[in-house]
């Protein structure tokens, strides 16, 4: 399996933030997505995993194989942690609920209901959802907010085993994880200005 994409322009708000955005990452391989706020990282990963179109180019992948984790934890607030694994495990028919919980130290937590967690605790099982998809491609934007260092540690972990099962990653951060990535400056497919008379066009 390979994820290549190829002269792939995106939009934010119908204007073009990034155009002629080219990478192929193979199994077992991640990339990490740098560039200032506002650059455009979090619209080019909503674009690789499907929610909205791309304004041209081609990405060639199956998008049923992608997972995509953004900023919220995506987690239900009065089900206890175990029971918000179980759900997704069920959904992606995938029992994995307890390799999660021990990958992200959860296990002490299990009973406890999401609500009454912490905003690092939030996160480490939003992140633990990952790991009950099945899914072979994880698309992340900013993942360790609200993460300390040890938690951290836990998620690149968590990467480098999935990168180890076979499994790809693309991850807008401006942390160093310790991961062996490509990175990709995504500042470098900004669309460039045409000056014309008094005016400047994108």
């Amino acid at each position: 399996m390979e994820l290549i994409v190829e002269d792939l322009s995106v939009a934010r708000g119908g204007m073009a933030v990034l155009e002629g955005v080219c990478f192929r990452l193979a199994c077992g391989h991640a990339l990490v997505l740098r560039g200032p706020n506002g650059a455009g990282k979090t619209t080019l990963l909503r674009t690789l995993a499907g929610l909205q179109p791309p304004r041209g180019g081609r990405i060639s992948l199956d998008r049923e194989a992608m997972v995509y984790a953004a900023h919220a934890d995506g987690i239900k607030a009065v089900l206890t942690v175990e029971e918000n694994l179980r759900f997704w495990a069920d959904l992606y028919r995938v029992d994995a609920v307890g390799a999660a919980l021990e990958a992200f130290a959860l296990g002490p937590l299990a009973d406890r209901p999401a609500g009454a967690l912490s905003a690092g605790q939030k996160r480490r099982l939003g992140l633990a959802r990952l790991l009950v998809t099945g899914r072979r491609v994880w698309v992340l934007d900013e993942p360790t907010v609200s993460l300390d260092a040890e938690a951290v540690g836990m998620f690149a972990r968590a990467v480098r085993a999935h990168l180890a099962g076979g499994g790809l990653a693309v991850i807008a951060t401006h942390i160093e994880l310790g991961l062996e990535a490509e990175v990709l400056d995504v500042a470098r497919f900004r669309p460039r200005r045409v000056v014309t008379g008094d005016e400047d066009f994108l």
